[in-house]
């Protein structure tokens, strides 16, 4: 491949990243059935653009506002520019392992579009609980937590993708969804190259606290991975989501606490 080509196909794998993680408005790209499991490398790299943004907001709001009206938009604008594409599969999820009591209704339920009570639920304590966690953070760390979560929570779907397979066989993959199609195909390079960028951001910013931060997602991440693994043998789009937002309480959970 020359070096013109790999340009182009390093920018179109970004902006693929940028179009499957937000409703950023892309210019169209050709289809390509393999760029979305490439691009997962860039995760990471989109979750520091939208924390970046994220901590603007706070930035020119939290002067004029209360700290939890402030949070409170913050977390508005985070859900409207990825689409609720992460609370979808906390709901999803929550009903799924929740309502279903072996492999084939689990994955029903992971099917069904519609939000039951599980979901409900589910996705209410997420966004109180990121409200909540982000008002109770120092304010001149609220930015620096805001990017890392972003990155941190967007870095899980490199291991999780890396070391489980998809929960439905191929045969019904097709069509379903997407997150099936990053499943078992991203590279070991991916990992370590991803890990690297994350982790640096991580110290760069929150220096001695960052270690908390790191681990606490590292565990959410394994923990969330087991239970996919035994429950229905592996991961969906949904799983991926859910446990996206499981790691950004989980590092606003941690500021909070050591604050």
């Amino acid at each position: 491949m020359s070096g013109w080509k790999f340009v182009k196909r390093i920018g179109s794998d970004f902006l693929a990243a940028v179009q499957f993680l937000t409703r950023i408005p892309i210019p169209h790209l050709a289809y390509d059935p393999d760029s979305l499991s490439r691009s997962v490398k860039f995760f990471p790299v989109v979750g520091l653009l939208i924390g970046s943004v994220a901590a603007l907001v706070h930035l020119l709001i939290t002067p004029h506002l209360p700290r939890l009206v402030t949070a409170l938009l913050v977390i508005v604008f985070l859900v409207a520019i990825t689409g609720c594409l992460h609370e979808d599969g906390v709901a999803d999820a929550a009903d799924g392992f929740g309502g279903g009591s072996n492999r084939e209704q689990i994955l029903s339920i992971l099917k069904d579009s519609r939000i039951g009570s599980y979901g409900g639920v589910a996705l209410t304590l997420s966004l109180l609980a990121r409200i909540l966690l982000l008002a109770s953070l120092p304010l001149n760390q609220v930015s620096h937590y805001l990017i890392v979560a972003n990155v941190l929570c967007r870095w899980t779907t490199l291991p999780l993708s890396y070391y489980l397979a998809p929960a439905r066989s191929q045969q019904d993959v097709a069509g379903i969804g997407q997150g099936a199609r990053i499943a078992s195909l991203t590279t070991r390079g991916t990992l370590l190259i991803g890990s690297f960028f994350t982790v640096a951001i991580c110290i760069w910013l929150l220096r001695t606290h960052a270690a908390a931060a790191i681990v606490a997602t590292i565990l959410v991440t394994l923990l969330s991975g087991l239970y996919y693994q035994r429950k229905i043998g592996g991961v969906t789009g949904d799983c991926f989501g859910a446990t996206n937002q499981l790691a950004e309480i989980t590092v606003y959970l941690t500021g909070a606490w050591i604050a």
